[in-house]
């Protein structure tokens, strides 16, 4: 009896897939790089956001404690380009940081903002006694 070698399955037919898996890649690649895209977009304007937040919580704390240069303070946390305003009214003091997130390219610009409160300090002027 002769020795039959034995072929893997679908051996010696057409095979009617081919080329379906690079069809599916050239489709299925652009649609990652495009979700990739905006994940990292999304990351960006989360990190500015985030900037917003530190910058208007350290500039309301150094304006509270009554240091002339509060808004520079928050200028320096702040994102490039970022818009920092500090506002007292009776005992308290008001920050406000606003910045605009850009998206690759310059498109999918975003405004992010941030405000912040803080009490001044005791001895302060315009402080509670």
């Amino acid at each position: 009896m002769p020795s039959e070698r034995r072929q893997p399955p679908g051996a010696g037919r057409p095979d009617g897939d081919a080329g379906y898996t690079t069809a599916e890649a050239a489709v299925a690649l652009p649609a990652l790089v495009l979700v990739s895209a905006m994940l990292l977009w999304a990351v960006l304007v989360g990190s500015a956001q985030v900037r917003c937040v530190d910058a208007a919580r350290e500039a309301a704390r150094a304006a509270a404690r009554g240091d002339p240069a509060a808004a520079a303070l928050g200028q320096a946390a702040a994102p490039q380009g970022a818009s920092v305003s500090v506002s007292a009214a009776g005992d308290r003091v008001r920050a406000e940081v606003s910045a605009l997130s850009g998206g690759p390219g310059g498109l999918l610009s975003f405004r992010v903002s941030a405000t912040a409160v803080a009490e001044r300090e005791p001895g302060e002027p315009g402080a509670r006694p």
